[in-house]
């Protein structure tokens, strides 16, 4: 066991009831468009609304989550929006039922545990470096990706079972139950927060938003990352939607099959949180995210050619490579965003990329839902997996290409005080040649 996990309980706690979530949001990601196409007959453009309406809160809510965040205490955000999606995704076997599921309705759970996800994941982000000292955030970081592609392929495969077994709606029973573990997990630790300074007038909600668009804006790393992802999310969206309507009508799978292939394509995210510290060692943070970020993307085209029997094996080796890309990608911009942001601007900053960055997943899903319909759903993954490896051209062209490592903190001309005002280092260096984030 890692001297990490031997001695810090609350991180154990707070790792497994995160580990427990992402299974449950896996096997929802199974679950709810089996449950559209099979159980509600819902069409191609349909599914992909669906899937637009789980991410869409982040446009709607996300900048002024990420204000409230570094407004107060994190924890007790984290176990309300546990609750929330506990109690929503209990309520949809119930309806399927007494024959009161309808797609409007499987929709609405979608967007209320979408925003509840929202405000979630803008806490625990923040919350994470205030209990890891900085020294252990690299390793803590690795873990919980890690943890999290481990259960991703493990709440695939089970969601395709549990459909198979006891049907669609009743299998969300499982992802309510992973709720409950981590409401008991986040309750039982012991690390509180500091209460928020007594006596200070907040500013107005538009100037504390302004602040962290601002701080993305002005920034070349945080732009830079911050553009890649809203793209590449945008392209994985549109094939991702598409997905299961793919696999199911154009391959010929059963559910249970593509709860398999899933889980199998999902091994590349636990390869890429294993391989991602040695590389970023060997060739640097910056080189590190271009090899994950860029080289693993282009196996998306491998796709698309997806056929029955063996065929499967070409979705299998493209989607993992995609997954152990994207693993490997977020580890590394974990760890440098924890390290360079401020820690009174980290909720808004979170909320601010977050905004960009998911905001395009349902614009994405709607995108490869239309496609679907328009050209036929082959041709439209086509479109949307080349849309991957050219999202990270942006990399390409940023100052991520032109540095061995990320920097440690924004310094020289680029640097932003917590106002949003620009600031003069005294050597004149961006921090372009800092030693390694991680």
């Amino acid at each position: 066991m890692s001297g990490l996990l031997r001695r810090h309980r609350d991180f154990r706690l707070l790792w497994s009831g995160e580990t427990s979530g992402k299974f449950g949001a896996a096997v929802t990601r199974v679950v709810m468009p089996l449950i559209a196409v099979t159980t509600l007959q819902a069409d191609t453009f349909e599914v992909g609304l669906l899937n637009a309406s789980g991410w869409l809160p982040w446009l709607l809510i996300g900048l002024p989550v990420g204000v409230w965040v570094d407004r107060v205490r994190r924890r007790p955000l984290m176990l309300t929006a546990a609750a929330a999606s506990l109690g929503l995704f209990a309520v949809v076997p119930v309806l399927a039922h007494s024959g009161g599921l309808t797609l409007g309705l499987l929709i609405a759970v979608a967007l209320l545990t979408g925003a509840a996800a929202v405000v979630f994941q803008t806490a625990y982000t923040a919350y994470l470096p205030t209990l890891l000292a900085p020294q252990d955030q690299p390793e803590g970081n690795a873990k919980l990706h890690g943890s999290a592609s481990a259960a991703q392929i493990a709440g695939q495969g089970a969601g395709g079972f549990l459909v198979q077994l006891v049907g669609a709606a009743p299998a969300l029973l499982a992802n309510a139950a992973t709720f409950a573990l981590s409401l008991l997990c986040l309750r039982g630790i012991r690390h509180r927060e500091p209460r928020p300074a007594a006596g200070e007038s907040p500013r107005p909600l538009t100037a504390e938003v302004a602040e962290g668009l601002r701080w993305v804006a002005r920034d070349p790393w945080f732009r830079s990352l911050t553009l890649f992802g809203a793209a590449s999310n945008l392209a994985l969206m549109g094939y991702q939607s598409l997905l299961t309507v793919f696999l199911v009508r154009e391959v010929g799978l059963a559910p249970g099959a593509v709860g398999a292939l899933m889980a199998l394509a999902g091994l590349g995210g636990v390869a890429g949180a294993l391989a991602v510290r040695r590389t970023a060692d060997r060739l640097g943070t910056a080189r590190a995210t271009l090899v994950f970020e860029l080289g693993l993307s282009t196996a998306a085209l491998l796709i698309p050619l997806a056929t029955r029997g063996a065929g499967t094996l070409l979705y299998v080796a493209g989607a993992g490579a995609v997954s152990a890309g994207v693993v490997g990608g977020n580890i590394l911009k974990a760890g440098f965003q924890q390290r360079y942001c401020p820690p009174q601007l980290l909720g808004r900053l979170t909320a601010s990329t977050s905004f960009l960055n998911y905001g395009t997943l349902p614009l994405g899903a709607l995108l490869g839902g239309a496609l679907g319909a328009a050209l036929g759903v082959r041709t439209a993954m086509w479109i949307t997996t080349a849309g991957v490896p050219l999202a990270a051209l942006i990399l390409v062209f940023s100052p991520v290409r032109t540095v061995r490592d990320l920097p440690l903190g924004p310094t020289g001309p680029h640097a932003l005080d917590t106002d949003g005002r620009r600031d003069a280092a005294p050597d004149g260096r961006d921090g372009a040649g800092a030693s390694p984030a991680r």
